[in-house]
């Protein structure tokens, strides 16, 4: 064929192309068939879920499911998305394999459904009564992967990740026999009511598939159990597994002291909404670490020396205050966008500022009624607090509403610039927020009147339920209005909405003032602070030049706008030397409080991937830690707040 020929079919394959993408018009796929919303109607038949833990070796659980079906076709099943507590999507998906369907003995091919992948499609042949589900959760072995939550001797068992249940109902009205295996001779704790146990395989009574969810079981070689409320209402237990045997044991002084916590709580609330809750406590460094919030139960994970130096090791004992404070406010008492009638329709955040901020509130002030923090400790642990909204940035363009959004932006990860960016700030933000109510009613109530008394209104209602009962942002109104009329709408919102007291430069800290206390530097740390660098291996010079150096000299943190962000610095490089000689912590501190006295900036030689910069930094306002200092000839309301209630 002669290359005028070609070219001339060429024209003619090019136009024809031409005319078909001209008439072909661009045609989306239909969309994915849509899965069967929750209705609120029983289910036929309970599931019966049996989980196989005793595989430590390769870090396996083993699901076995039997779920009754009531109709040939189309079966859809599903792992659990929205998981209360976290605030966000995601049980670890990835992590979910083997999995095999079968009815009788003839195996169900199944599909994954195209936009959730959380759920899977079975075709359910004629005549079949149930399909049995089979799978396996691959616990991570490292840290870097993801939570550790078995060890060789420990196991944290969440039904989230470890069973499933079928679409179309109310996770409530899905009964549940559950059935766990796991070592023998090993303890155990949950939420849940024992009905059957021999060594190493424990069958629990009946219950619905939203308490499942929400009652996770902690598993120990080392484990023991106390009692937190010897003749209470009803039981409260404090179970501890460790990775050592001495680990578990609390002294008589740690254990007065959480069941000081029990009594301070009722006195607080004026009821309960369980019929026994169990503190699910693991001492470990292997475990993953975890605070999460359950109605009758908490997942705390803490220290290893939590009990074996209590004297000394103080930091984060608020954990058991904050998480139990959630059996009255997040899990009975609920936003209204956060309550879901299953686990897969999604939440909203926009009430976590009661949800978090306020038993942020109560969990400091249980810790300090309790003695689980000395009082001079909780106002240590308030200034930090203080000073780390104070020195914000990021208050100037982003509201604190907003930030109820982060467990959805951001899924916790690690932020490049947390100080510029803001991360989940209605936790201690809205701990300022309740602060300053609380202590606004005392002083226009002269006394009569607290924050204590909406607590009860509001969290104190129906002793003895532990059903759900919902909220909106009306509803807190109206309760602050029963104890004190004022214009809490416009308190809330503004502080919600705004940027701060001075257009971002600054955080609400009126309840402190109004407490009696106010907000200082100087050139030595608290005792908390100190103890707080120590359990987070960094020094914070956030309030100097605004670096934090974590132990090995690397920078963790560079806070926005400080005098290292101006000279160049950025979180990740390493500190090799300050000043012309080796740089430790001890350097550091020696050059930033000579440089009080001196006109020369400090200078550091910081390694950042290949390179090594030199940066100086023109400050010279010596070493700054903050504390709080009494505000003579006013009145102490802060010192009431934190007081033991008699």
């Amino acid at each position: 064929m002669s290359r005028h020929v070609l070219s001339f079919v060429s024209v003619l394959a090019l136009a024809a192309g031409l005319v078909s993408s001209h008439a072909l018009a661009q045609v989306a796929a239909p969309p994915s068939p849509a899965i069967a919303g929750p209705k609120d109607v029983p289910y036929v038949a309970p599931l019966d879920i049996t989980v196989d833990m005793t595989d430590l070796d390769h870090r396996l659980f083993k699901v076995h499911e039997v779920i009754p079906v009531e109709k040939a076709g189309d079966f859809v099943f599903m792992l659990p998305k929205w998981i209360p507590g976290h605030h966000s999507p995601g049980t670890d998906l990835q992590r979910i394999a083997d999995i095999y369907v079968h009815a009788g003995d003839k195996r169900l091919e199944w599909t994954r459904d195209p936009v959730d992948m959380y759920a899977w499609h079975v075709d359910v042949p004629h005549g079949a009564k149930t399909v049995t589900v089979d799978f396996t959760y691959l616990a991570p072995s490292t840290s870097n992967v993801s939570r550790i939550v078995m060890t060789q001797e420990m196991i944290d068992l969440q039904w989230n990740f470890a069973s499933m249940y079928p679409a179309g109902f109310y996770a409530s009205r899905i009964p549940v026999n559950a059935t766990i295996k796991f070592p023998a001779g090993w303890g155990y704790a949950t939420g849940l009511d024992t009905a059957t146990k021999e060594d190493g395989t424990v069958t629990f009574k009946t219950t619905d598939y939203d308490t499942l969810v929400d009652s996770p079981v902690y598993i120990g070689k080392y484990f023991k159990t106390y009692d937190l409320d010897p003749g209470g209402p009803v039981p409260v237990r404090m179970n501890v597994m460790g990775d050592k045997p001495d680990q578990i044991v609390a002294t008589d002084e740690a254990l007065a002291v959480h069941r000081k916590l029990i009594q301070q709580a009722y006195k607080l609330y004026g009821a309960h909404h369980y019929d026994h809750y169990d503190f699910l406590v693991s001492a470990s460094d292997k475990l993953g670490g975890i605070g999460l919030e359950h109605h009758r139960s908490s997942e705390d994970g803490v220290q290893t020396n939590y009990f074996t130096e209590w004297k000394t090791a103080f930091v984060g004992r608020d954990l058991l205050s904050h998480e139990m404070t959630h059996s009255w406010n997040g899990k009975f008492r609920r936003g209204w966008d956060l309550w879901t009638p299953n686990f897969q329709v999604p939440m909203r955040d926009s009430l976590l500022w009661v949800y978090e901020g306020q038993t942020q509130y109560w969990g400091q002030v249980l810790a300090a009624r309790s003695g689980l923090y000395t009082q001079q400790q909780e106002l240590e642990y308030l200034a930090i607090t203080a000073a780390s909204y104070d020195n914000l940035p990021a208050r100037k363009w982003r509201a604190l509403q907003d930030t109820t959004n982060d467990p959805i932006i951001a899924s916790r990860a690690t932020l490049p610039w947390p100080s510029n960016q803001r991360s989940e700030d209605y936790y201690s933000e809205g701990l300022l927020i309740w602060l300053d109510a609380d202590t606004l009613i005392r002083e226009k109530t002269g006394g009569k009147k607290s924050l204590d008394d909406f607590a009860q209104a509001f969290f104190g209602i129906k002793n003895g339920d532990w059903g759900v009962t919902t909220y909106n942002f009306d509803d807190v109104v109206k309760t602050l209005n029963s104890v004190y009329p004022y214009d809490w709408a416009t308190f809330l919102r503004t502080r919600l909405d705004g940027h701060g007291p001075d257009d971002g430069h600054g955080a609400p800290l009126d309840g402190l003032k109004r407490g009696g206390y106010k907000l200082v530097y100087t050139d030595t740390p608290t005792d908390f602070y100190k103890a707080l660098e120590t359990r987070r291996k960094a020094n914070s010079f956030a309030y100097s030049i605004g670096i934090s150096i974590a132990k090995d000299m690397t920078i963790a943190s560079v806070l926005w706008d400080s005098p290292a962000f101006k000279a160049g610095m950025a979180p990740g490089g390493t500190l090799i030397a300050v000043n012309g000689r080796t740089a430790d912590v001890d350097t550091l501190k020696a050059a930033i409080t000579d440089a009080k006295t001196g006109s020369e900036p400090i200078e550091l030689v910081v390694k950042v991937d290949d390179y090594v910069k030199t940066i100086r930094i023109d400050y010279h306002g010596g070493l700054r830690y903050p504390r709080l200092e009494r505000i003579e000839g006013t009145p102490a309301l802060l010192d009431d707040i934190l007081a033991e209630k008699k």
